[in-house]
């Protein structure tokens, strides 16, 4: 992550600050158009690291947004629920019925608005968060980043 931060610093962007180990990076920019930035930082990243890293700007207006509507007030939450955003790159183009549950009920999707997804799972011996994610990338595409609900809250804090 330091080398993250650094490479952000060297590209001109300020205040910047990486958070836990997820490759999220909160900086402040002159550049205010969403898909010209995007396109910018992936290049550089490329660049930089050798691959080819995907990108999803989100502003700190949006993701406290985000917070203060708190997707997830309704839901009971026990040491085994896990509070999903999946931030989409593009329009959702799913055909899942939404509010959408698993077969098995342990893993719902509650809303897809805003550019994201809202999910929740539940943690039992038979499950497993790769099989929720493999539902996310089928039904919205590989250009997906998800996050923990706590992740997200820690970032408006940063």
């Amino acid at each position: 992550m330091a080398e993250l931060r650094q490479a952000f610093e060297s590209w001109g962007f300020q205040k910047v600050k990486t958070l836990l180990a997820t490759g999220n990076v909160v900086f402040e920019s002159p550049k205010t158009d969403a898909q010209s930035l995007t396109q910018s930082i992936e290049e550089k990243l490329k660049a930089t690291f050798g691959y080819e890293i995907d990108v999803i700007l989100r502003t700190i207006e949006q993701i406290q947004e985000l917070v203060d509507s708190n997707p997830f007030k309704a839901i009971e939450v026990t040491p085994d629920t896990r509070l999903y955003v999946t931030f989409l790159s593009d329009k959702p183009n799913s055909r899942l019925k939404i509010p959408y549950e698993s077969p098995e009920k342990d893993y719902k999707i509650l809303d897809v608005a805003g550019g994201a997804v809202y999910s929740v799972l539940t943690l039992a011996a038979n499950t497993r968060s790769t099989d929720a994610m493999a539902i996310l990338g089928k039904e919205f595409g590989k250009k997906i980043t998800t996050r923990n609900w706590n992740t997200i809250t820690k970032i408006v804090k940063s």
